[in-house]
């Protein structure tokens, strides 16, 4: 379990899907193609997840943190 304190880009490498599991056990999937880039905000105060590819294949991402995101 991790969090992130500032919003971040997620750039697919090698594209997947990805399900993010909430500490509080709730889940969501996100898609990610190959080459594209996505936008993710910081997590609510308080809160961790863990990512857990759901796929059958390696997903390879790169995240960039901003740290001025306000």
């Amino acid at each position: 379990m991790h969090r992130h304190d500032h919003g971040r880009v997620i750039i697919a490498l090698q594209g997947g899907t990805m399900k993010i599991v909430e500490q509080s056990g709730a889940s969501e999937q996100h898609v990610w193609e190959s080459g594209k880039a996505y936008w993710l905000p910081a997590n609510a105060p308080n809160t961790m997840h863990a990512d857990v590819n759901a796929g059958n294949k390696p997903i390879e991402v790169m995240v960039v943190e901003l740290q001025k995101d306000k």
